[in-house]
Order: structure tokens, then C-alpha cells, then sequence
């Protein structure tokens, strides 16, 4: 309602600014513009010629021009004489500032406006800039702080992931390679750098990006990017089996949280590899989840399940249910190591280790 009413006070105001000077009569404004500076001039003349300015001739023949252009001026038509077609044209223009302006401003409003938006939070209006305008500005004082100390080796990794989000891969192959000579050689850094160097390459795994990776693994085998660009290189060059065994092996162990997961599972889906069944014991809503999703409840129930039988190993049906969640997911060598270890902690009790060796005699692994 206070919006409305302030648009209302500015179309008045608008209105009132057009109306003002058409309803001002020009008589007026001649006698303040002409007549007033010839009485002025007039009595200027008897001034100069009363101080011997001026002779008395010259004063005569002063007052005697500038009584004419004073008669003139009075003997001007008023507003009341003014011609019936500029009164027409004056009421024409009024009646389309009083009803045109308003219903054009309406018009406009409704076309281009938003009457129906919400209102913005202050908090939020003053935070909008920053998060979409100011990115190149920050990028920039960054880069201008880096030209003057080029051995900022924090500056460079705070510059270098920035930059690869934007696009900018060469850029960021430089800020990467500088963040690794000021701040030392670690896995993240290689791949990364790896990441930078392949977006400079449209997405393609070069030799030089694989190169960053290796290192990267060897610095640490578990790093995800480094695994993941590796089993990209591998689809890329046409070794589909590799890539995939590269992809499951980091789903079988990642996190169920993990935030990577749909972008493997995709790769794996890519390559049309299904995602590992579900374990006996599993729910049955489990079944209607997504891919990535049932893939991450698998392994934490495996890997939970794992943990607690290391805790409390006088457990036979836990550790049946290990060994066959192992047989599934296609893992033979940790389903005969979780046997080797069940078989030890019930070494003592014939009864369980008999009902324990019945139970792998199912499963086909009783050797």
C-alpha cells in the first residue's frame, strides 16, 4: 500500500510539473521580463544625467527610445487576448497530462514491472554485488598483489582453484605450478594441477595431465581426483574394463557421504556398469533408491558390519553375512581373509566353528 501511495505522490508531482508552466498567463511574464526592466532603464537614465554621467541630449534621446520600446511593451497582447487555437492547444495538453501520464505510467508498470514481487531483505541487496560483480575485481587485486610478490606461495592457491573455476586453465596451470614451488609438492596440488592442465585441453587426459596425476598417487594412492582423471585417461583411450575397475574400486570404498559419488557412479553408467546388488539383510526401500545412493548404503553396511565384528567376533551369522556381502560385491580375497578371521575367533568352540564351516559350505567357500 505505501508503494502505491508514493507512485501516486510522484505521478502528481509529474502531472503538476507540466500543468504549472501552461497554467501561467503570458501577460505576467512580459510585464516582469520587458516593462519592468524599461522602468529600471528609465530611471537609470535621470540617475547618470542627475550625476553628470551623462549629457542632458544624450539623457533625452535615451528616455525618449526607451519610452517607445516601454509603450510597446505595454500595448502587447494578455493571456485573456491570446488566440482561440493556443487556448485550445493549452487544454489539449492538459487534458493528456492529467489522464495520459497516469494511465501511460499504469501501462508501463504492468508491462515492464513487477507488482507482484517480493520484497528483498537489505541484508541480501547488500550482499548481491559481492557474490556476482565483484569475482573479476577480486580476482584482479589478487593478480596485482601477485605481480609484486610473485613468491606469495599462499597467494598463488588461493588464486589457482578460483581461476579453474572461472575457465581460466591456462591461467590456473600457472598459479598451480607457482603454488607448488612456494609451497611445496603435495597429492591435491598435483591434481589439480592435473585438472587444470586437461580443462586447458577441452576435458581430454593428456599425456602431461596424466603425468600430474601419477605423481599425485604416488604422493598418496587414495587421492579421488587424481584416481578419477586416471580412469578418465583410461576411457578416453579406449580402455573401458580399466576405467571401470578404477571407478568401482573408488565407490566400493568411498564414504556414503561422500560428495564425488554421483560423478563416478555416472562414469560407471557411462560405461553401462551396473551398480553392485544389494547384500542379503538389506531393506527393501533401499531398492528404490538411485544408483549412487544404494551403492552408498552398501558399502557403509559392509564396512559397519566389518568394524563390529572386530569389536565382537562371537558372532557367527555377522560373520556369514560378511563373507557373502564380499562374495557379491565380487571382493573373493577379503571374503577368504573375513573367513580366515572368523575361523580364528572361534578356533576354541567347535560347536560355532562347525555351524560357522556349514555356513561357508553354502556360499562355495568352504576351501
Amino acid at each position: 500500500m505505501t508503494l502505491w501511495f508514493v507512485f501516486a505522490l510522484m505521478t502528481a508531482a509529474a502531472v503538476f510539473a507540466v500543468l504549472w508552466p501552461l497554467g501561467r498567463g503570458s501577460g505576467g511574464a512580459r510585464e516582469g521580463s520587458e516593462a519592468v526592466v524599461y522602468k529600471d532603464q528609465l530611471a537609470e537614465i535621470t540617475r547618470d544625467a542627475g550625476l553628470g554621467l551623462i549629457g542632458p541630449a544624450e539623457a533625452e534621446a535615451a528616455r525618449v527610445e526607451i519610452s517607445r520600446r516601454l509603450l510597446a511593451a505595454s500595448e502587447a497582447p494578455s493571456a485573456e487576448a491570446a488566440p482561440a487555437a493556443g487556448r485550445t492547444f493549452r487544454r489539449a495538453v492538459s487534458v493528456v497530462a492529467l489522464v495520459g501520464l497516469p494511465l501511460l505510467a499504469v501501462l508501463l508498470y504492468a508491462r515492464f514491472g513487477s507488482p507482484l514481487l517480493g520484497d528483498v531483505p537489505l541484508a541480501s541487496r547488500a550482499r548481491a554485488p559481492v557474490a556476482t560483480s565483484s569475482m573479476e575485481a577480486l580476482i584482479a587485486q589478487v593478480e596485482n598483489h601477485l605481480e609484486k610478490n610473485p613468491t606469495d606461495g599462499r597467494g598463488w592457491e588461493v588464486l589457482a582453484p578460483v581461476l579453474t573455476r572461472t575457465g581460466r586453465y591456462d591461467d590456473a596451470v600457472r598459479a598451480w605450478r607457482n603454488a607448488i614451488t612456494y609451497n611445496g609438492e603435495t597429492a591435491s596440488r598435483r591434481a589439480d594441477l592435473g585438472e587444470a592442465i586437461a580443462g586447458a585441453a577441452s576435458g581430454v587426459v593428456t599425456a602431461e595431465a596424466k603425468a600430474e596425476f601419477d605423481r599425485a598417487l604416488a604422493l598418496d594412492p587414495t587421492e579421488v581426483k587424481a584416481r578419477y582423471f586416471t580412469g578418465l585417461a583410461a576411457e578416453q583411450d579406449g580402455r573401458r574394463d580399466d576405467a571401470a575397475k578404477i571407478w568401482r574400486a573408488m565407490l566400493e570404498t568411498a564414504p556414503a557421504d561422500a560428495p564425488w559419488r554421483p560423478l563416478v557412479q555416472g562414469a560407471l553408467t557411462r560405461l553401462g556398469v551396473a551398480a553392485p546388488p544389494l547384500p542379503d539383510g538389506a531393506s527393501a526401500a533401499a531398492r528404490d533408491m538411485p544408483a549412487g545412493d544404494r551403492d552408498a548404503m552398501i558399502r557403509g553396511m559392509v564396512d559397519r558390519l566389518a568394524a563390529r565384528l572386530k569389536d565382537n567376533s562371537d558372532d557367527v551369522e555377522g560373520w556369514l553375512r560378511l563373507v557373502r556381502a564380499y562374495m557379491v560385491l565380487g571382493e573373493r580375497d577379503k571374503a577368504q581373509a573375513a573367513r580366515g578371521d572368523a575361523r580364528a575367533a572361534f578356533g576354541n568352540n567347535a560347536a560355532r566353528l562347525q555351524q560357522l564351516n556349514d555356513g561357508l559350505k553354502s556360499l562355495g567357500l568352504d576351501g
